[in-house]
């Protein structure tokens, strides 16, 4: 699947985006496997910011109507329990594509993230998501090129921010917006040298 999304690769420009005011939205899915066409979406968390703070926050489980596979239960702690009688994907996206507007999306490792939602559109006859996008994955890479490897949990830790529920994805979300405002301050620091 082909994303069509914008992807901002000219990160000098990151602190002059954050302090002309543009909306950021962190945003991360849980998923019953890693295969966006026969997998789906079971958890989408989301926060919303600009250069004053968190605007507003966006979190739900989704009901797949397939079983949570164990291996993926054991990574993010969703059950089909807690799925059961929780919304269905189509009852979700508007409200969250509401969510989104026209914000620049930030996800680690964000074309996953993408591949599923946009999987998920189209299964609903709908239009792609094409907000600006920002790859924290990409950017760690770039502002932290001695780093050896680049999972957002050793960011965090290399960060020193704390992630209270890795794998849930509100707090994954939560963690990959810190990560970005930290590579920004890091980035505007290093420039000024």
């Amino acid at each position: 699947m082909t994303l069509p999304n914008k992807h901002i690769k000219d990160y000098r420009r990151l602190a002059r985006l954050l302090d002309s005011g543009a909306t950021f939205t962190a945003f991360d899915t849980e998923t019953t496997g890693l295969n966006c066409q026969t997998c789906r979406i079971i958890e989408i968390g989301a926060v919303q910011f600009n250069k004053s703070g968190i605007l507003r926050s966006f979190s739900t489980l989704i009901n797949p109507h397939q079983s949570v596979p164990f291996e993926c239960s054991q990574i993010n702690h969703i059950t089909d329990e807690m799925l059961a009688g929780k919304p269905e994907i189509q009852d979700i996206l508007p409200d969250f594509l509401n969510f989104l507007g026209n914000s620049i999306i930030i996800g680690h490792n964000v074309n996953f993230d993408l591949r599923f939602l946009n999987a998920e559109m189209e299964r609903l006859s709908m239009p792609p998501v094409e907000n600006q996008v920002i790859d924290t994955l990409s950017l760690c890479r770039w502002a932290f090129p001695e780093q050896e490897k680049y999972n957002q949990p050793l960011i965090a830790q290399k960060l020193g921010i704390i992630i209270k529920n890795a794998h849930r994805a509100y707090d994954d979300a939560f963690v990959c917006g810190n990560i970005f405002l930290h590579c920004i301050r890091h980035t505007a620091a290093l420039q000024k040298l």
